[in-house]
């Protein structure tokens, strides 16, 4: 049998559905239409005529304007812990059910963005964590205080590490003018930090300036914690290490922030005013 070959208008039927010609052009088509299957068998026109609609209505598909659902993340991540997360560690758990022996007190910003587990690529157990609005260290904070008591007295960590981050809303609100209500008081040691190397930031784009306080930031939380009496005795007797890094949010690498070696007359003087027995 000869093979079946639709006539020009029937190709254009999707076109002339999809436009706004009248009612009745389209009713001439449609007739055209039915005349032409006429002279032919009926098994080959029907199937060709179905197989148009079904573009059709795929046309109509694809741009469907129904809005995906958003997804619940607490709920994916409940789901995801149960059946994958828990499990993978299974053998880890088992003995940190006993207890945790961490290496490295991280104290951080609470920033969504600085997952320090994730970001160091350690496992549950690694890190002893304090985090807050800007890592600020404040002498008479009551929190953080008693979280490097406890890490280093308790816990016998090896290391402390600072770590601040580009991009950070607490160091930016810092360089502004804004009334903040509550978190200017948390705020004020970044600010003096802006009054000290005002002329040094002024210097700066928004951005580097962000960056620049960020850095004095953790030098200035640096030395804060080595006034502690807890810490100055660990690193006299069993090599505490006291350090500073900043995160690129933007690229997801760390890099050390270096105040310079101290000479042997800074260290005495801060072992005689602020070591304890």
């Amino acid at each position: 049998m000869a093979s079946f070959q639709l006539p020009v208008k029937t190709l254009l039927r999707p076109v002339l559905a999809e436009s706004n010609v009248s009612a009745f052009a389209v009713s001439r088509h449609v007739h055209h239409q039915r005349r032409s299957c006429h002279h032919h068998h009926s098994h080959s026109c029907h199937p060709l005529i179905k197989q148009n609609n079904n573009k059709r209505k795929n046309q109509t598909n694809h741009f469907s304007t129904t809005t995906p659902q958003t997804t619940d993340k607490l709920q994916s991540g409940l789901e995801f812990n149960k059946s994958h997360w828990a499990p993978s560690y299974a053998e880890k758990f088992a003995s940190l059910g006993n207890g945790q022996q961490p290496q490295i007190l991280w104290i951080g910003c609470s920033d969504s963005r600085c997952p320090e587990t994730t970001i160091l690529g350690l496992q549950p157990g690694d890190v002893f964590v304090h985090r807050n609005i800007a890592n600020i260290i404040h002498e008479g904070d009551l929190s953080s205080s008693c979280v490097i008591d406890f890490a280093v007295g308790a816990l016998k960590v090896s290391q402390i590490v600072i770590c601040g981050h580009t991009s950070c809303g607490g160091v930016n609100a810092a360089l502004g003018d804004s009334k903040l209500g509550v978190l200017d008081t948390w705020l004020l040691p970044l600010r003096k930090l802006r009054a000290q190397n005002l002329s040094t930031l002024e210097k700066l784009d928004s951005k580097n300036a962000i960056v620049k306080l960020a850095e004095l930031n953790v030098l200035d939380g640096i030395a804060k914690i080595k006034e502690k009496s807890v810490v100055l005795e660990a690193m006299e007797q069993r090599g505490l290490k006291v350090s500073g890094l900043i995160y690129d949010v933007a690229t997801g690498l760390l890099r050390t922030v270096d105040g310079g070696e101290e000479s042997q007359d800074e260290i005495k003087a801060r072992l005689t005013a602020f070591k304890t027995s």
